[in-house]
């Protein structure tokens, strides 16, 4: 019973329980804040029948809601009520305000549309009033790069290279980093590159206009410095006069006074013949205008470029240097040929003193140096040259003159000139040549019209004259009535005046050429011993070979050994001046200068003795054997300078190309032979005073030792004439030129075997050279 008793209560308690769960479930259903998802769980996982009981549980629940709201809505229903009634009431109030509250807003709208018109207005305007402040800002900005621009490109119009620059520097540094952001600036920053290009092309092509512009005003630049100097050395010489003058006035104040006035009036009108000679003459600033390579300097310069252009210039100032001191072939023909000539260096030379001392940098003391040295030796040769073709005497004096000018000219803009100087004493010597030539023709003619009967003379007067002309005294002639003769035929006078015009010719030279009268005095007593003893001898030599007085044997050897004398120590002169380059790769492809100017001369000086005047067959006779025999001595005595130039123990290494530079030398002293400058040679016989160079040549040009030393010593040996210790020593210049050159030759087979066989051909050479010793 019990038992029973407590399993109902059990039952009970678990319905209770069950109860108080769906309790929960439907508590935590309302309370919307838990999620749904566990709780159903809980109920649907439950025992069976749980479905049915919690649906029956939701149901009581939901009848206690009804119930509740049934019950509120009981207590509010009156209230409900009234106020439906009263809503009713206020309705015929609301539609009526309705239509007022319309008619009010619509009346509102009507007036509110112009005012909203009007607001648009002003807000736009104020938009337009705020872009047009953003456009003159931006414009504010923009305005000074546009001006800047602009100020760029006028300045470009009118070719103010310079200033343009700058204005790009500025525009680049402060203006367009402003506006940087604009499309147009981008644009000017690409153009300005574009625009400093071709500010560098057309300062460019001004400074070559420029460059051409003084190549042809050098010779009038020169010209007008040429006339400065003789006017500033005739006014120190004025001066220098004046001061002559009055230093005596002082010695002798009371004799002088007419002698100081005529001489004050003098240098007056110097003075001012002076001034009106510097009016008239321009100065080189004048000729030429100096700012296109100012501002091409400028501009490169700020570019960044200055190098640049400093090595340009100089360039081309070298290769028209080149060309100003290449002479014309006809210059010795006139004195104009040798001014023009002279006119274009010192022209050249004024215009780079100028940019020297208006510039910093573009041209420099040390580089007119040496330009100034580069041109002094090609100027000295060529003056050599050509006048050495010159045989008229007043031509050479001309030179001279000039000559000094061209000295002093450069002289004043600070050129050492002292080696022009120098030159002047070795054309003092040719000159004296070309007046004993001249006076050589005069004493001819004095002695062919000259009777060789002694002077009459009818009365005094008459000896007066003969007197002035020829101081002759003689007490025992004077003791004599007239009329007389005198012991000596017209020819004496006559040679007498010849002299002493010789002498003054002698001395016209000497003039200006900066020497004490000593030296003069020596240099004319020098000129005339040569006119008496050699000139005035000659023809008296020549006088005396007429037929009724002939020729000692003596004389005539004496003269015929002069001439060849001569004819060598010209040609000497000739091989002074040659430059070879002895370690040249390859040679020129043509013969040197100097060489071509040689055979030039001795073309011509052969020339002369086929125009000498005969008079006999026998005279014509001597003088071809005389031609023949200078022109043998001649063409040995070059081949053997030749060969002493090749074999001087100052020249140390030689190249192949060397060697072929010279080759083509000996070729046109070998044409020349062949040309048969004098008639008479018979075959090959002049060349053959080539024939040792020519097979010594031929040895290496061809490189053709085992002929050489296989046929050594046999007389039909290719190579009979090379001697081996000349072929040794030449062989020995080459090993050490090919040492020097080819420094990396111990790494080339080649290299390596041409050191070999030249060791080995030297080793034979020195084999035979010591044999040839012994066997002496």
């Amino acid at each position: 019973m019990a038992t029973k008793s407590s399993s109902n209560l059990s039952e009970l308690y678990l319905e209770e329980k069950k109860d108080q769960i769906y309790d929960n479930a439907l508590a935590e259903i309302q309370s919307f804040e838990l999620p749904l998802g566990t709780t159903l769980r809980s109920v649907y996982d439950d025992q069976p029948n749980a479905h049915q009981r919690f649906m029956e549980k939701l149901d009581a629940c939901i009848r206690n809601h009804d119930r509740e709201i049934e019950k509120m809505c009981n207590f509010h229903h009156q209230g409900f009520v009234d106020a439906i009634t009263e809503l009713l009431k206020v309705r015929a109030d609301a539609e009526k305000l309705k239509v007022q509250v319309t008619d009010t807003n619509r009346r509102l709208q009507d007036a509110g549309k112009e005012v909203i018109a009007q607001t648009e207005e002003i807000i736009r305007c104020r938009v337009q009033q705020r872009n047009i402040t953003t456009v003159v800002e931006k414009l504010q900005l923009c305005l000074p790069v546009l001006e800047m621009y602009s100020k760029l490109k006028e300045q470009m119009n009118v070719k103010r290279y310079y200033s343009a620059l700058k204005t790009m520097e500025q525009l680049e540094n402060l203006y367009l980093p402003r506006v940087s952001q604009y499309r147009f600036c981008q644009i000017m920053i690409e153009n300005l590159p574009k625009l400093r290009e071709e500010i560098k092309e057309i300062s460019m092509s001004d400074l070559k206009d420029f460059l051409e512009s003084i190549r042809k005003h050098s010779d009038r630049i020169g010209e007008t410095a040429m006339k400065q100097a003789q006017q500033q050395k005739t006014f120190n010489t004025s001066l220098q006069k004046q001061n002559n003058v009055n230093y005596g006035r002082n010695m002798h104040l009371g004799r002088s006074r007419i002698l100081e006035s005529k001489n004050e009036i003098t240098l007056k009108r110097t003075f001012e013949e002076d001034d009106e000679h510097e009016e008239e003459v321009l100065t080189a600033q004048d000729l030429v205008d100096f700012s296109p390579v100012y501002r091409c300097l400028h501009i490169y310069s700020v570019l960044g470029d200055g190098e640049i252009f400093e090595n340009y210039y100089r360039k081309q100032r070298r290769k028209q240097a080149r060309l100003v001191l290449q002479p014309q072939s006809s210059m010795h023909e006139t004195v104009e040929g040798y001014r023009r000539y002279f006119s274009q260096i010192v022209g050249f030379f004024v215009v780079e003193d100028h940019i020297l001392h208006v510039t910093q940098g573009l041209v420099t003391r040390t580089y007119t140096d040496e330009l100034w040295n580069m041109a002094l030796s090609k100027i000295i040769a060529v003056l050599r040259t050509h006048s050495s073709y010159c045989s008229d005497p007043d031509l050479v004096l001309e030179l001279k003159n000039l000559i000094v000018v061209f000295a002093d000219t450069l002289q004043g803009y600070g050129f050492p000139v002292n080696r022009l100087f120098d030159l002047l004493f070795e054309i003092r010597d040719q000159y004296n040549e070309t007046l004993l030539k001249k006076w050589s023709v005069l004493f001819r003619d004095i002695f062919e019209a000259d009777n060789y009967s002694p002077i009459p003379v009818a009365n005094e007067e008459e000896y007066k004259i003969v007197i002035s002309k020829f101081p002759f005294q003689d007490p025992e002639l004077d003791k004599q009535s007239f009329p007389k003769k005198l012991p000596m035929s017209q020819s004496v006078p006559q040679i007498y005046i010849q002299v002493k015009e010789f002498i003054y010719a002698s001395l016209k030279f000497s003039e200006s050429l900066h020497r004490s009268s000593t030296e003069i005095d020596d240099m004319l007593r020098k000129s005339t011993n040569l006119l008496l003893t050699r000139t005035l001898s000659s023809c008296l030599q020549n006088l005396i070979k007429k037929p009724h007085i002939g020729l000692t044997e003596d004389a005539r050897h004496a003269a015929e050994g002069e001439i060849y004398t001569k004819l060598n120590q010209k040609i000497d002169e000739f091989i002074q001046i040659a430059d070879y380059d002895w370690t040249m790769s390859e040679s020129d492809g043509r013969a040197s200068g100097y060489l071509m100017d040689l055979i030039n001369f001795l073309r011509s000086t052969f020339q002369v003795f086929t125009h000498l005047p005969n008079n006999n067959n026998d005279h014509a006779a001597m003088s071809g054997k005389v031609a023949q025999t200078a022109c043998m001595s001649a063409c040995q005595h070059l081949s053997t300078s030749l060969m002493q130039m090749l074999l001087d123990n100052e020249l140390k290494q030689i190249s192949m190309g060397a060697i072929q530079q010279f080759n083509l030398d000996v070729i046109q002293c070998e044409l020349f032979a062949s040309s048969e400058p004098v008639p008479g040679f018979q075959g090959d016989t002049l060349q053959l005073a080539f024939i040792d160079l020519r097979q010594l040549l031929d040895l290496f040009m061809v490189w053709d030792w085992s002929t050489y030393l296989a046929d050594y010593g046999q007389a039909t040996s290719k190579y009979l004439r090379v001697n081996p210790s000349t072929a040794l020593t030449l062989l020995e210049k080459m090993k050490d030129s090919s040492k020097k050159n080819n420094i990396f030759a111990q790494f080339r087979k080649n290299d390596r075997d041409k050191q070999k066989l030249i060791e080995t051909v030297v080793k034979q050479l020195r084999s035979l050279v010591n044999g040839m010793s012994q066997h002496t």
